[in-house]
């Protein structure tokens, strides 16, 4: 059980990480400073396939909208994806995703909006960055060193996501450590080298919690490692770059509350040092986020 208890065994052992200050940088004129405050990226899924129906947008029309909204709501980032990382989703190849994706990513990108798409090809990444996206959630680790050197070319942002796995959409069994961490961290480090190497200036880090792996079915177990790396994501800092955290859902638990699992997930991903927040439930989230900012110790 969670408790102010384990809470303060975590920051004892890992203290050292506890205050470590990560890299600042703009994308598209927009200042990340994880010292002044985090941010919120708001969802827009185009596939029919995507779980989270309130994210889902049938139309570039729909998506445009939902986009604004998400923006007037408290969203700072737009995280479109074509594709739903769902094992039983429909794949969808790069040319139909491009389709899909350029003109609801031109039309937000021309109202000023940052906007991420959500991808591990590099032919959609060149033409997304065309489009006008200014960050790439990349969520592969095949063709890595192309995606960074568009992204450098085009002064856009990379997350780069955990993934065990080719893809996504390629991942089987989970692989365990007692601690995550140090495997998230030499996964990392890695990454991390390769992007610089190729000229990247804006860096998050993504543990990836919210992808399909087949022995992550068991909601225990999976609720349960999901928790694990949000309030140890800390240790993660020492890296240097910002963490950015998809919020999960958590329905066998939450069931008809479903919508109150992201903004539950939040408070673990702030007391964890999370950066960036990837939500479908923006409004209920800042919310969250601004309470938590009201204690005063």
């Amino acid at each position: 059980m969670l408790s102010l208890e384990s809470l303060a065994s975590l920051v004892s052992r890992f203290s050292s990480d506890l205050n470590h200050s990560v890299n600042a940088f703009e994308i598209g004129g927009v200042s990340f400073d994880s010292a002044k405050g985090s941010s919120i990226m708001g969802v827009i899924n185009l596939s029919r396939d995507s779980w989270y129906r309130e994210s889902v947008a049938l139309s570039a029309e729909a998506a445009i909208q939902r986009g604004k909204v998400l923006l007037a709501q408290g969203a700072v980032v737009l995280d479109i994806g074509a594709e739903s990382s769902l094992a039983q989703a429909e794949r969808v190849e790069a040319g139909r995703q491009i389709g899909l994706l350029v003109p609801v990513v031109r039309e937000l990108s021309r109202s000023g909006a940052i906007v991420s798409v959500e991808t591990y090809h590099p032919e959609v990444t060149k033409v997304v960055l065309e489009a006008g996206a200014r960050v790439i959630n990349l969520t592969g680790t095949v063709d890595t060193a192309s995606i960074f050197q568009l992204a450098a070319k085009y002064q856009a942002g990379v997350i780069l996501c955990y993934v065990q796995g080719e893809n996504v959409r390629e991942v089987g069994d989970y692989s365990f450590d007692s601690d995550p961490i140090p495997m998230m961290e030499n996964y990392f480090s890695k990454k991390i080298e390769e992007a610089k190497q190729a000229g990247v200036k804006g860096i998050w880090i993504d543990p990836g919690l919210g992808f399909y792996y087949r022995n992550l079915q068991d909601s225990q177990v999976r609720i349960r490692h999901q928790m694990t790396v949000f309030l140890n994501s800390f240790r993660l800092r020492r890296l240097g770059w910002p963490i950015c955290h998809a919020l999960p859902h958590a329905f066998e638990t939450f069931e008809e509350e479903v919508r109150s699992a992201e903004p539950f997930f939040a408070v673990l991903a702030a007391l964890g040092k999370t950066d960036l927040y990837r939500t479908h439930e923006v409004p209920k989230v800042k919310a969250v986020l601004e309470t938590l900012k009201l204690w005063k110790n």
